[in-house]
């Protein structure tokens, strides 16, 4: 099952930012001074030391709630990873990164993944100019990504989200205005960063 409950307290039970708050709201803000405490009223205690499978599962966990994946979606994405010949942690990057949500988070054509699965579902994007309304549908190098309709690049939070001048968007996405499309198979940059996926593939393959 999704989770669905505080996303802040998630976050600094991670220790990381997850991109689960827009950037720039009080919110977030507010996020960024506690990130360092755990929640709870023991939090200011600081951490336990963590076992070596502990370690595993928080990483495990991390990713999970980046991509706002179930425990099933993710153990599948890493069936279907381990099966292909070559790199499992870059065919796993490589399944999550291009699902339809992550690629019209990573255009910043909205905010966050969470509001992404939500335009999505409420039937705002095209894939090749085609209605799709299912957030994990994979695309391909060189499928078209935009809105139905331009309107929808009017709604607040998504026109905020546009005007975000300090978004970096990554290399193997281009954009022009609220069009964007996947220019090449994702790498590992992007989730190597906050994410440590030799640990998720030794917690899955014991």
């Amino acid at each position: 099952m999704r989770y669905t409950g505080p996303k802040n307290r998630i976050a600094r039970r991670e220790g990381i930012d997850l991109g689960l708050k827009t950037p720039g709201s009080k919110s977030h803000a507010r996020l960024l001074k506690k990130l360092n405490v755990l929640p709870g009223q023991h939090g200011t205690r600081g951490r336990r030391k963590v076992s070596e499978r502990g370690i595993q599962l928080r990483e495990k966990q991390k990713l999970r709630f980046m991509f706002g994946l179930t425990e099933k979606q993710l153990k599948n994405y890493f069936g279907k990873a381990r099966e292909k010949k070559g790199n499992t942690a870059l065919h796993l990057s490589q399944y999550l990164e291009k699902r339809l949500d992550n690629v019209v988070f990573r255009l910043g054509l909205a905010p966050t993944r969470a509001a992404s699965r939500q335009l999505i579902n409420h039937g705002h994007v095209s894939v090749n100019d085609k209605k799709v309304r299912v957030a994990s549908y994979q695309l391909r190098v060189g499928d078209k990504v935009t809105f139905i309709k331009d309107k929808s690049a009017k709604i607040p939070y998504i026109k905020a989200a546009l005007e975000n001048k300090d978004l970096m968007i990554p290399s193997w996405v281009e954009k022009k205005a609220i069009v964007g499309r996947l220019a090449a198979e994702p790498t590992l940059d992007e989730i190597a960063k906050q994410i440590n996926l030799r640990l998720i593939i030794e917690y899955y393959s014991r």
